[in-house]
């Protein structure tokens, strides 16, 4: 069984929409990749900062609050003080968080890397994304292996294409990884 490798690579964070008090509406907000960190006594308070593309004034997407700086440990609180690039990027890709905060989200756009399928082969097929971004895996299929809806559900029922795991692929989202199981398709593309 050849063993192919794809990576899921977000071209940007979601857009994220809220309502901003100085435009008097819903407006897009872009992070600005900084954090404020905030001390009271002995807690702190995290926050990632956003600016409306309108009119750039600032929403604090909060991190964290009222926690023990001991409890993230001096290497991350490092990261928050220094303003770590990579981080920022983390938490601005983490819809979960936005949502939580009352955030609005649109799917960010993404590109598939990894090279073409062979369905003469089988193949085990590995997909990963550095971000938890929650994209169906169909959908990722779909594109990448430039399939119709009707011919990618033939090739599931079938049995062609399924989940290493044995999930619904037509439900599953894509998390961090995912195994994919493809053989004997040629039959159903001939179709």
């Amino acid at each position: 069984m050849e063993e192919i490798l794809w990576e899921v690579q977000y071209l940007s964070p979601p857009k994220t929409i809220r309502y901003c008090k100085k435009c008097g509406m819903k407006t897009e907000h872009v992070s600005s990749g900084l954090f404020r960190v905030n001390a009271q006594q002995k807690s702190l308070d995290i926050w990632l900062i956003y600016r409306c593309a309108s009119c750039k004034s600032t929403w604090n997407l909060t991190i964290y609050s009222r926690i023990n700086p001991k409890s993230i440990g001096q290497t991350l609180l490092n990261q928050f003080m220094n303003n770590d690039s990579e981080l920022a990027q983390r938490y601005a890709m983490d819809t979960e968080l936005l949502k939580r905060s009352g955030a609005e989200i649109e799917a960010p756009s993404y590109s598939i890397i990894g090279e073409i399928i062979d369905f003469t082969k089988d193949v085990e097929l590995k997909i990963v994304s550095k971000y938890s971004e929650k994209v169906k895996v169909s959908k990722i299929l779909q594109e990448k292996l430039s399939l119709t809806k009707k011919v990618f559900d033939e090739m599931v029922s079938s049995g062609v294409i399924r989940l290493e795991n044995g999930a619904d692929i037509h439900k599953c989202k894509l998390q961090h990884d995912i195994a994919v199981l493809i053989s004997g398709a040629t039959s159903i593309l001939k179709m």
